[in-house]
């Protein structure tokens, strides 16, 4: 994100905080500002997915928008926090999406994500995003926050830094629960061992 863009999107959340204009429109600029980054994110997030997966990186920010101006009113903490609630409505849109295209077809064309280098699985397995999903949910029960980790770095494309800043927590606080729910997640999806 450039260093204006990143002013920009800082500069409006405060005005979002301090109550000042209309919501609707600083909400409308905020993702204009954040256009690029949000765009970076989804393509990440978009090079997971299978190869002729009919959602593209455009596509998916612009849903995640429309979902989020559909809600209800977001109290945007800060620039972080706008980022993570992005990335949880990308997930949204890609695991609905799945499920669309699963009951299309009736079980045969499910949503395939490579994870090998976010979860380590062995052989480099493709796994059904929707179960991913369920087994992420399940998981979430048990650690909210490393859950919410794997989230942002999966579904989001975050680096541990920029999920430290998200979270409010410390980058080592990160690579500590990505390790713990990578090993959770590889062995709960069948994926084998760690490498």
């Amino acid at each position: 994100m450039s260093e204006f863009a990143e002013g920009e999107v800082t500069r409006i959340l405060r005005n979002l905080a301090k109550g000042q204009g209309d919501q609707a429109d600083a909400t409308d600029r905020l993702f204009e500002a954040a256009y690029q980054e949000l765009h970076r994110l989804a393509a990440a997030l978009m090079g997971n997915e299978r190869q002729d997966h009919t959602l593209q990186a455009t596509a998916l920010v612009n849903e995640a928008y429309l979902r989020l101006i559909g809600d209800a009113p977001v109290e945007w903490q800060s620039r972080a926090h706008f980022f993570g609630i992005v990335a949880s409505a990308m997930r949204r849109v890609l695991v609905e999406h799945a499920r669309r295209r699963s009951a299309e077809k009736r079980g045969g064309g499910w949503e395939k994500v490579t994870l090998d280098e976010k979860l380590h699985l062995a052989g480099g397995s493709e796994l059904d995003i929707l179960e991913l999903d369920r087994t992420l949910t399940r998981y979430a029960e048990i650690d909210p926050r490393a859950a919410r980790v794997v989230e942002l770095r999966v579904f989001g494309g975050f680096k541990e830094k920029e999920i430290a800043e998200i979270l409010g927590i410390s980058e080592r606080t990160v690579r500590g629960d990505w390790r713990v729910a990578a090993m959770w997640l590889t062995h709960e999806l069948g994926g084998g061992s760690m490498r």
